[in-house]
């Protein structure tokens, strides 16, 4: 499997953990320096992030993710693409979609989650 691979797979597992709530696979996925904005415009550090998914702040019922271009070096990978979700938020059920940035960095030998910036389509 290629560096390329991975990276996909990686970003697959995160958005799957989105949907299934599980915060123990996004602690092991996000770098403990990871900056999660928003399309609110709110950012999160890891914790005030992952406490989010744990109380179940953000609950996540769908979400399309296409790539559209991805950059891998030995250091880091930048991923642009799309996210498209239905998403309980704080209680009200909200429609995003979003075009989006996330970078992923070498830690050691894995692969962690950085960075997240998304904004909203027009």
């Amino acid at each position: 499997m290629s560096t390329s691979d991975d990276v996909k797979q990686l970003e697959n597992r995160r958005y799957q953990a989105m949907l299934d709530g599980d915060a123990q696979l996004l602690d092991e996925l996000l770098s403990d320096q990871v900056v999660y904005t928003h399309s609110f415009g709110e950012r999160d550090d890891k914790e005030s992030y992952l406490e989010k998914v744990r109380s179940g702040f953000f609950v996540y019922h769908e979400i399309e993710h296409p790539i559209e271009q991805l950059t891998v070096t030995d250091e880091y990978a930048v991923i642009v693409g799309q996210m498209r979700a239905s998403v309980t938020n704080n209680g009200e059920l909200r429609k995003l979609n979003n075009a989006c940035l996330a970078v992923w960095v070498r830690e050691g030998d894995a692969w962690k989650f950085l960075a997240y910036q998304p904004t909203p389509n027009p």
